[in-house]
């Protein structure tokens, strides 16, 4: 197995994650506000821990997004940080299929439809399907107004769900309750972007290389009164 270090702070989560002579070391806080801060103390505690330096590593995992734009950002430019001083290829995975990861490590489901709270009443979602105990896509993460067409549930009929978008649409993405909803996959987690690149063949990147996965390519953002 290879040795790698994940790192994600796509959404409210700073995730971090090492796996080094088959043993894995995680690092893992909700604290939306204070990526920039906790970030590299987690991936220094992790390298510590273990015992091991980066130039010794493998390569890097990252959650590219879709996310917080400012949350992805951080994720991404210390991936490339990282890479660059270690010389170190850079893997970079899909925060839905983390969470749809996520879903399949705890729940007993088929396939997960993972589905992020975008802000601005849209959602980022991706369905994945269980193959072996990995998530593997079925269709390109997309963004979109929620809406009762927008996923076919009965066709879905008894797979789990995965993010913070069903947290605030359940009722409407799902309002014949076809889906069997779980609370315990709500943020995505490093240790499963971990699981992702070595059993859904990510390929890697180099640093120079890396971009982050926005979904959204235009922002609206609504100005304040006397703004």
């Amino acid at each position: 197995m290879k040795s790698l270090l994940a790192i994600d702070t796509s959404t409210e989560n700073c995730s971090v994650a090492l796996v080094h002579d088959g043993k894995l070391t995680t690092r893992d806080i909700e604290s939306p506000r204070e990526h920039s801060q906790k970030l590299l103390p987690f991936v220094e505690g992790v390298l510590d821990s273990a015992g091991v330096s980066l130039a010794e590593l493998d390569g890097l995992v990252v959650g590219a997004g879709p996310g917080s734009f400012t949350g992805v950002r951080i994720g991404v430019s210390m991936a490339q940080g990282l890479a660059f001083s270690a010389d170190l290829p850079v893997y970079p995975v899909c925060s839905l299929q983390a969470l749809a990861q996520q879903a399949i490590r705890k729940n007993d489901v088929s396939g997960v439809v993972a589905c992020i709270d975008a802000r601005m009443g849209e959602v980022y979602y991706a369905l994945y399907t269980n193959e072996n105990g990995v998530a593997v896509a079925q269709s390109e993460p997309a963004v979109a107004k929620p809406d009762t067409n927008l996923i076919d549930t009965e066709r879905l009929k008894g797979w789990g769900t995965a993010g913070t978008g069903w947290d605030v649409y359940a009722d409407i993405l799902d309002e014949n309750h076809e889906l069997k909803h779980s609370d315990n996959s709500r943020l995505p987690l490093a240790e499963d972007m971990l699981t992702v690149v070595n059993g859904a063949g990510v390929e890697p990147v180099q640093a120079e290389l890396l971009e982050p996965l926005y979904v959204r390519n235009e922002v609206t953002w609504k100005k304040l009164p006397g703004r």
